[in-house]
């Protein structure tokens, strides 16, 4: 997994590896205590992935929703090699796989399943032939391999530990031929499925569920080629994770039969347009290469704050969700949503363009910044301390630190600080002696910081597939 690089105070580097961190022997008695959930999951167009600074996916909202459900906050690793997940699973790197995991038994020895999240099956991935929209359907069907017996000498790629290499294994003991099985180790079957569309291989084998959403924007291939029967997609524990198993297993036989769950299945595998258009986005993590239509202004404005541009891009989603002429009735406006006071203050107005709001939001950071970097040690707690006085104004980040102190608690780490806050709500705490600025309903600037945090982590995940055709699209099986 490749994490933001923020270079805060002297370069520090991988700050936001202090929220990933997992202890060992994790079942849910661990996992709810430590208020985290960690799924192993890899980049595709199926599982997870960011579209116009939204994290979404088949499995991510599936983890959402169970996440709420046991009242955790789920984080993401991203996978690089779908070979080695087994593996991150068993060193505690993770507490589950969600990624279009295939049930097999070999797996079953490493691993325990849940109930089935999806069935599907095996098809032959093949390019059609040149101007194939002119032919019949019988003269098409003649140029392809539409039986697995037409496979016997052929060459097919798939990943070494894939369920893929297994099917053909025994495929080749049923056909009593030999297909030449070639492993793409390091690269995910959506890398390959494109590679057999642009002629670089001839044939792949994949999940049917992700063959169709491939097909939506590769109309080049064919998947019409059964090579299984139907197979469970499911996720994956710890065999010493019994409890988190019971508890995926009772949530998913309810949850599957909601409407809720035929909305979020209909989202991702029957309306294939619309997740077309998310995929193909210049904004998708997926296909393109951007997260705003602001990222080389961030990206300037980030060098002055001594920011990573992809905080100060999840901050601005955070404030106006990319909306330019976006107003709250507080009378702050503009994408970093600066009241019409401290606009002025940094040269700007309700009326300037996306640059001039940015630079004069970016302005005001800094000086909260400086004044928190002069005061902590961590550069993670800085940030959190100047997102919380940008949210809710210096002076009720202040009295909650006077508070925090007062009652002998570590008013250096924003997770201290931000109890008082809340507390601030209560008379017994706004009244307090210590306190200069009364009331201050401070649960929206600990959430306010919680979720650009939160933000900040999916699009550090996208530093990973930011480039068109990454071999990080593994979509597993």
């Amino acid at each position: 997994m490749l994490l933001a690089s923020c270079s805060g105070r002297g370069g520090d580097r991988d700050i936001l590896s202090k929220t990933k961190k997992t202890a060992p022997h994790r079942d849910l008695k661990e996992i709810k205590e430590s208020g985290r959930l960690v799924a192993l999951t890899d980049f595709s167009s199926s599982s997870y992935f960011i579209y116009k600074g939204i994290p979404m996916g088949f499995e991510y909202d599936l983890l959402e929703r169970f996440c709420e459900h046991i009242g955790v906050d789920l984080s993401i690793e991203v996978v690089e090699d779908m070979d080695e997940i087994i593996g991150m699973l068993n060193d505690n790197q993770g507490d589950v796989i969600a990624a279009n995991y295939t049930v097999t038994n070999q797996r079953k020895k490493d691993v325990l399943f849940t109930k089935s999240v999806l069935q599907t099956k095996q098809v032959l991935v093949q390019r059609l032939p040149e101007k194939w929209w002119t032919l019949t359907r019988d003269k098409l069907d003649q140029q392809l391999v539409k039986n697995p017996v037409g496979l016997i000498g052929k060459t097919i790629y798939v990943r070494r530990h894939s369920s893929f290499y297994t099917r053909l294994i025994n495929l080749m003991d049923e056909l009593g031929g030999i297909i030449n099985v070639k492993f793409a180790d390091g690269e995910g079957t959506e890398k390959l499925i494109e590679m057999v569309s642009e002629g670089e291989i001839e044939y792949t084998v994949a999940d049917e569920n992700i063959a169709i959403l491939n097909k939506a924007y590769l109309p080049n291939i064919d998947i019409s080629t059964s090579l299984s029967f139907t197979q469970n997609v499911a996720w994956a524990c710890r065999i010493s994770s019994p409890e988190l198993l019971k508890a995926f297993n009772d949530w998913l036989a309810k949850f599957k039969k909601t409407e809720e769950f035929a909305v979020i299945h209909l989202k991702y595998f029957k309306a294939r347009t619309k997740h077309k258009e998310r995929v193909m986005s210049e904004y998708s993590s997926f296909k393109g290469d951007k997260i705003s239509p602001y990222d080389e202004i961030v990206k300037n404005e980030a060098q002055r704050l001594n920011w990573d541009w992809k905080l100060l891009t999840a901050m601005i989603y955070q404030e106006s969700r990319f909306v330019p002429d976006a107003k709250a009735w507080t009378g702050a406006s503009g994408l970093m949503q600066l009241i019409p006071e401290t606009a002025e203050r940094f040269g700007a107005d309700s009326l300037s363009g996306p640059k001039e709001n940015i630079h004069a939001g970016v302005s005001f950071l800094i000086s909260l910044n400086s004044y928190w970097t002069d005061r902590l040690q961590d550069s993670l707690e800085v940030i959190k301390f100047s997102l919380a006085s940008y949210n809710v104004g210096l002076g009720h980040v202040l009295d909650a630190v006077r508070l925090t102190e007062k009652f002998n608690s570590d008013a250096s780490q924003w997770s201290n600080v931000a109890k008082f806050l809340e507390l601030k709500a209560q008379p017994e705490y706004y009244k307090d002696p210590v306190v200069r600025h009364g009331y201050c309903r401070g649960s929206e600037p600990v959430e306010y910081v919680k979720s650009i945090i939160s933000l900040w982590e999916h699009y550090s995940n996208t530093s990973i597939a930011i480039k068109p055709a990454t071999s990080s699209s593994n979509s597993a099986s």
